[in-house]
């Protein structure tokens, strides 16, 4: 139910300032930013952590904040049992695949702004929607949804409810562009999943 309402939340809440995401950047830090929304879709608390190493890929969709403490990508997941990719070289398993995908998005970023829900401030896993800020002078300046790219990528995809609908329809379009052969959606195997 907390994940639902997480979810919904992430979505309604209004867009990133993507302004605001810039200005959180440290030099010589990864700052990570976890806003928690209520019911209201209202920034009720805010966490913020800040890390001269970086943040890693717990799992294919959780990120490691802290020792107790990850936030889990919501309505997300790779894609079950084995592919291959020969374009990228892979061959192995599709959580595998994905961690490394989560493991690359997390190299970089400047600021990692997250919005989870304030029933799961508690917990040791929270659901949460993740916007990266990358800059690398005279090449890229951009603020990203952790999810939108890891979809379009290839390297998962939307998870389903029970009743077969996708848990992020926000990521529809997202899912189109990789299921044009990126990522997972190169083995013909994962296409009839």
């Amino acid at each position: 139910m907390a994940a639902a309402a997480a979810a919904s939340c992430a979505f309604a809440a209004p867009p990133v300032d993507k302004g605001y995401i810039r200005s959180l950047a440290r030099s010589g830090k990864t700052v990570l930013v976890v806003e928690y929304y209520d019911g209201q879709a209202k920034v009720v608390d805010r966490k913020g952590y800040a890390s001269s190493k970086g943040y890693k890929a717990a799992s294919a969709t959780e990120i490691q904040v802290e020792q107790k403490l990850s936030l889990r990508l919501f309505g997300i997941e790779p894609c079950a049992g084995d592919m291959v990719n020969r374009k990228e070289n892979y061959a192995g398993t599709c959580s595998d695949f994905a961690k490394r995908g989560l493991t690359t998005l997390l190299r970089s970023p400047k600021v990692i702004l997250c919005r989870a829900f304030i029933a799961d401030q508690q917990a040791q896993v929270q659901d949460a929607t993740c916007w990266g800020y990358y800059n690398f002078p005279g090449s890229l300046d951009s603020v990203d949804m952790f999810e939108e790219q890891l979809v379009s990528l290839g390297t998962h995809r939307i998870a389903r409810k029970t009743d077969g609908s996708p848990a992020r329809p926000d990521l529809i379009e997202a899912e189109k562009i990789g299921r044009g052969g990126y990522g997972m959606w190169a083995d013909p195997r994962v296409k009839g999943q």
